[in-house]
């Protein structure tokens, strides 16, 4: 396998607009190798951003040649020095259609606050991935609520109903639906074309697929754009009524990036009871609002205890928060899930309760999640939006 020195000594033979070796540049990241996937980025002045994406493309072939070398991701990201006016961010290759033979990548502009605008011309923006008929996504503000297991579950309940339906985890900082679905190896790659793995019949794709499950994911947020473009679109997802998201916590990259990348068919927040929770909760439902994302609604996790010996409930982290937060802002409340030892089990063992466990409470419960997402999603069939742009602002 290929080492970081050894595509650093490819990369020597790279030269930078100014004709200096790119190693010498100082642009160059740090190069990640797993397993034969190499992963870099290179960053430079937005005002030469331009200039600089043949050179990309000229480090992903060099990379990708380098013996050893089984895929390999670049990143570009422009940004903006002190001092010089506001400019707009370049969109991301990876938020438009890609050429042929075209390789997605990322600007990104840490300077100043993002807003979404309207695009110029709709005609122009992404569309949907061929295919998929509609793409959701499964966030919440923060971590630790059951985001995942609540994707999973929602998906199996959406195939349950009758649907094609598929799974991409986008928590690249911590991947969980791997061990969520019960799938362990690599997914087979055909030329560009990751075809994914299979669960319960459903289409399973994530980050966790290419990299050991104990390896930290240390990537700026260009290569996390970056990565979540791959999934999107260098997956074989097709045919499909239906990909649910799992995204990561908080309102960050990835959210943007799936904004930009995807015309949203809607948003699915995840809570627990307590107001620390709801609070982020709130967030989210405002970051999604603002990028024109309709929010399906929101779903309590963790809602209450039953006990499994005496059957007494208890509202350990309080209850009714988040439908009560539903109500305030205006969205649909798509249902309360309870904390069960059955649902902790099945997960930890790769075996999610709605499809190991199609008839218990628990399942039910989770098949109702999905019915009503499958309503409001019906509801909102004929507000089709274009993705929006990102815009930076000092």
């Amino acid at each position: 396998m290929a080492t970081a020195d050894d595509v650093k000594a490819r990369l020597a033979q790279v030269s930078a607009p100014d004709g200096r070796p790119v190693t010498e540049a100082g642009v160059l990241s740090e190069v990640l190798v797993s397993d034969g996937k190499v992963y870099l980025s290179l960053t430079v002045d937005a005002a030469e951003a331009r200039a600089w994406e043949p050179v990309r493309a000229a480090v992903e072939r060099t990379v990708r040649g380098t013996p050893g070398v089984t895929s390999a991701l670049v990143a570009l990201t422009a940004e903006r020095k002190a001092g010089l006016p506001p400019v707009a961010s370049h969109t991301p290759a990876a938020a438009r259609a890609p050429a042929a033979g075209g390789h997605s990548h990322a600007g990104h502009s840490p300077a100043g606050h993002s807003h979404a605008q309207p695009p110029a011309d709709p005609q122009k923006e992404t569309p949907g991935l061929p295919g998929v008929g509609a793409i959701i996504a499964v966030a919440s503000g923060k971590g630790g609520v059951g985001k995942s297991t609540l994707a999973a579950n929602l998906a199996l309940g959406l195939a349950a109903s009758g649907l094609k339906v598929g799974l991409l985890d986008a928590d690249i900082y911590g991947p969980s639906v791997p061990r969520l679905m019960g799938l362990k190896g690599r997914p087979e790659v055909n030329g560009r074309m990751i075809t994914p793995m299979q669960a319960f019949g459903i289409k399973v794709m994530s980050i966790g697929f290419m990299v050991e499950e104990e390896t930290p994911m240390i990537w700026r947020g260009p290569m996390v754009m970056s990565a979540i473009s791959q999934m999107l679109k260098e997956v074989n997802w097709a045919p499909l009524d239906i990909l649910v998201v799992d995204m990561p916590p908080g309102t960050g990259d990835a959210q943007l990036t799936m904004a930009q990348q995807v015309p949203l068919a809607g948003a699915v927040i995840v809570s627990t009871p307590q107001d620390l929770a709801l609070i982020d909760a709130r967030r989210g439902v405002a970051m999604f609002q603002k990028v024109n994302v309709p929010v399906l609604g929101v779903v309590e996790n963790m809602s209450y205890f039953m006990c499994p010996h005496c059957g007494t409930r208890s509202d350990l982290f309080g209850h009714g928060g988040a439908r009560h937060e539903a109500q305030r802002l205006g969205v649909p409340f798509l249902g309360e899930v309870p904390l069960q030892m059955s649902i902790r089990e099945t997960s930890d063992a790769g075996l999610p309760v709605v499809a190991t466990r199609p008839d218990s409470p628990e399942a039910g419960i989770y098949r109702g999640i999905a019915q009503a997402v499958r309503e409001a999603l019906a509801g909102r069939h004929s507000t089709a939006r274009a993705a929006p742009r990102i815009v930076m602002e000092g």
